[in-house]
């Protein structure tokens, strides 16, 4: 083909088509140049706080936009606690935010600990002491003895830890001191010192207290001949703490069933995803479990043995961490690198049942421990035992993760030794000089000031909290406080911040909610007006410069705490402005901050219903939700409240007798009929109500304490009313007395005056010595006040004739 020239097409002569034309026209011109707009204000970046670096590390993941996490799970023996809730909420905030406010991609892996040496003893202790239990048909002499020597052996080994060494009781002795010890422990100085010594003191002394009270009320019912099986059983229960361990040192070998270790851990562990769940926590996408990854860990200890990193002794393997430090690529306790010859945290993360003979440094861990009778075991190349503690998570995430991850996250009191040890066994089974890119530790959390554990007995179960708040207002905590940061949760805080959060974002929603359905229920015929003016333009202006702090706060390493604040500060500014413009609202802009309002409170797991709902949406007692209410009630409620409004404008209007009883009813059916039913009609400027939907208990909650306020101020009121009475009779009762009389006995002591003058002033003294002036001008000055309180009191008493 040649341009311009007519088209030889199926034997016939044609010209070119008009859409060859168009495209020769536009060859014909260059396209405009275009320039690339300039870009006003940088995206902040996300920076997250790394425990590698002790620093905030902007946060760069090594695949695009997708994140591989592995979070530290639960070992489970026991209840979940508060410190359970404060890890894992966090967590689970933190997760929220980077998926679902800045998009990446997450797979979230979280291991369960269902072998382990507190899972073993707490199983082998609970199974003993249940036998014994059952064995004890009668309180005999026999039984009082053996409760009494478990008892004496707690306190030679648990007690006496706490005690100076002056005051340890004697071998044989424990028994006849413990009076003594107990009226010292009441002495608050004296147990602070104790628990300085040992933290468990208050809990070993409290159970030593238990069964001591408990072996003392046994032998009285010995005496007395009360020795049936509810004694025994009752002795035994009291003193279950001290049989425990007294019980697992005489029989613990023989307790050789596996199941019962694994019946423990199923059962904590259903119970803590059911706490999690009730706490709106996202479950991992992968989870995993440490009695499925046995034979995986066998083979991961024995390829960390030929890299020449570990070594086996009597059937355990054991990390060497000299030999791994001192290779040029690997850096043994990054996280915590002055925790290495901290022999209590080594200690403790060894484990209760650990046997240490045979290592080459006390830094060395268990990275296969050789099984000993009364414990669960599996084959390995080394004989039968199990997994070490650690060896777990470098394992199970390898095994999921491969050779890197991007985060890892847990508790700050497992970043030494689990977390460096984890480490340091992944790295030296990799041969990687980085196996984890960034450490989140979530900060620790006291109770009311004071330290909670499991392991002291001082920690209050997810159940026990939530019978007390929702876990809606236990986000709220969590969020007002930096995720690392150590958290001292309070009855102050929960009745303080997080209720004025909560009531605040409750009362907004509403509000906005109820202007939105007034707008589309009026259905207004458009005036050609818009209502886009400064004010409007202002408040836009405002949801863009809190777009920008919330964002800024979240990626100054999920500054959680500001963010919240931001919310807040928009609230109340959108507050001010529906309050100040309610005849000439644009609702429209009320609504858009509404929605990104919720929207992010939703994305913190704050959210309650259909996610499309505006707002977080409100739990519901009958499954119900708020949207399907609205729909089937509002209706009604509009013609009830248009009632309302046209019975005050009329009572209001006409100003005759009725006016105050009509207005009264309105007020009764506002404030008495409509309250339980969950109606709340907000009077506006216009004559208008507000009809909103609010929960019934919040409504008659509000009721009662603004009839409370009312009561309290109306006794107030009283209360100064009746001083003000008193102090009037106190004031006529002065009164009562003639001026000419105040200076002569009885009003005045016998002997201060010699002689008056005939309106009652002193004018000499006792002796007969005249009055100075000065003594004068005062006398006068009280006779002359003294005047005028006779004058009141004469005119009071002839009203009252």
């Amino acid at each position: 083909m040649l341009l311009g020239r007519p088209i030889l097409h199926l034997g016939r002569i044609c010209s070119p088509s008009r859409s060859l034309r168009s495209s020769l026209q536009v060859m014909a011109h260059e396209q405009n140049n275009w320039k690339p707009p300039s870009r006003l204000t940088a995206e902040p970046v996300l920076k997250v706080y790394n425990t590698l670096t002790r620093t905030k590390n902007e946060f760069i993941p090594r695949d695009g936009r997708r994140i591989k996490w592995y979070n530290c799970g639960p070992t489970v023996y026991d209840a979940a606690h508060m410190g359970h809730a404060r890890n894992y909420v966090t967590q689970d905030i933190l997760r929220r935010i980077m998926s679902d406010y800045f998009g990446y991609d997450i797979h979230f892996v979280m291991n369960i600990t269902d072998i382990d040496d507190k899972i073993i003893l707490r199983a082998r202790q609970a199974y003993l002491v249940n036998k014994f239990r059952s064995e004890s048909t009668s309180l005999t002499q026999g039984l009082l003895d053996e409760v009494r020597s478990s008892w004496d052996s707690y306190v030679r080994s648990k007690v006496s830890k706490g005690l100076p060494s002056e005051e340890v009781p004697p071998f044989g002795s424990e028994w006849q001191v413990w009076s003594k010890l107990s009226i010292k422990a009441a002495d608050p100085a004296w147990k602070n010192e104790a628990l300085k010594r040992d933290e468990k003191f208050d809990m070993h002394f409290a159970a030593a207290s238990r069964a001591y009270a408990a072996i003392q009320a046994a032998n009285d019912n010995l005496k007395s001949g009360q020795t049936d099986a509810q004694s025994a059983q009752r002795l035994v229960d009291d003193s279950a703490d001290v049989l425990a361990l007294f019980l697992d040192e005489k029989n613990g070998t023989s307790v050789t069933d596996p199941s019962l270790s694994r019946s423990l851990a199923r059962f904590w562990e259903a119970k803590f995803f059911d706490d999690m769940a009730r706490l709106r926590v996202q479950g991992p996408d992968t989870l995993t479990r440490v009695t499925e990854y046995v034979p995986e860990i066998a083979a991961f200890v024995e390829r960390i043995v030929r890299n020449g990193y570990a070594y086996e002794v009597a059937g355990s393997v054991y990390f060497d961490t000299n030999k791994f430090d001192s290779r040029t690529n690997h850096t043994y306790a990054k996280l915590e690198p002055w925790s290495k010859g901290n022999k209590e945290l080594l200690e403790e993360g060894e484990g209760a049942l650990a046997n240490t003979t045979g290592r080459r440094s006390a830094a060395d861990f268990a990275l296969w421990k050789a099984s000993k009778p009364g414990e669960p075991s599996w084959p390995s190349p080394w004989g039968q035992g199990r997994p070490g503690w650690h060896i777990e998570c470098s394992v199970m995430a390898s095994a999921i993760l491969g050779d890197n991850m991007d985060i890892h996250s847990g508790g700050i009191d497992l970043a030494f030794p689990h977390h460096d040890n984890e480490m340091a066994q992944a790295e030296a089974y990799h041969e990687c000089d980085a196996w984890v890119n960034y450490f989140l530790h979530t900060g620790h959390l006291h109770i009311e000031g004071l330290k909670m554990s499991k392991s002291l007995k001082n920690f209050i179960t997810i159940d026990e909290i939530l019978g007390k708040h929702s876990a809606r207002q236990l986000r709220l905590a969590f969020l007002t406080q930096l995720w690392n940061s150590k958290m001292d949760f309070s009855e102050s805080l929960m009745t303080g911040e997080v209720k004025s959060i909560e009531t605040t974002m409750n009362n907004f929603f509403t509000v906005v909610k109820a202007l939105i359905s007034q707008v589309r229920a009026e259905d207004a015929v458009p005036d050609g007006k818009h209502r886009y003016h400064d004010p409007e333009r202002a408040l836009t202006d405002a949801l863009y410069q809190a777009q920008d702090r919330f964002r800024e706060a979240l990626c100054d390493s999920f500054d959680t705490p500001s963010a919240v604040n931001v919310l807040r500060d928009l609230v109340s500014r959108t507050n001010v402005y529906i309050n100040s413009h309610a005849n000439e609202l644009d609702v429209g802009v009320v609504e858009v901050i509404a929605r990104w309002v919720g929207s992010m409170l939703r994305m913190f797991g704050l959210g309650e219903g259909d996610p499309s709902d505006l707002g977080w949406g409100q739990p519901s007692q009958d499954g119900s939700t708020l949207l399907n209410r609205e729909e089937v009630v509002m209706p009604y409620l509009r013609v009830l409240s248009s009632f309302r409004d046209g019975v005050r404008q009329l009572a209001i209007s006409k100003g005759d007798g009725a006016a105050k009883e009509i207005l009264a009813l309105c007020d009764k059916l506002r404030d008495s009929d409509l309250v339980p039913l969950g109606v709340a009609l907000d009077d506006q400027e216009d004559g208008k109500a507000l009809v909103k939907l609010v929960d019934p208990a919040e409504l008659i909650r509000a009721r009662e304490e603004k009839r409370a306020q009312g009561e309290a101020k109306a006794a107030k009121k009283a209360a100064a009313q009746e001083l003000e009475r008193q102090k009037k009779l106190q004031k006529l009762e002065r009164g009562s007395i003639p001026p000419d009389q105040m200076f002569k006995p009885p009003n005045a002591p016998e002997g201060v005056y010699g002689s008056w003058d005939d309106q009652g002033l002193p004018v000499t003294d006792g002796e007969g010595k005249e009055l100075s002036k000065n003594h004068t001008k005062k006398v006068q000055k009280e006779w002359t006040q003294q005047r005028k309180l006779h004058e009141e009191y004469l005119a009071c008493k002839k009203e009252a004739r």
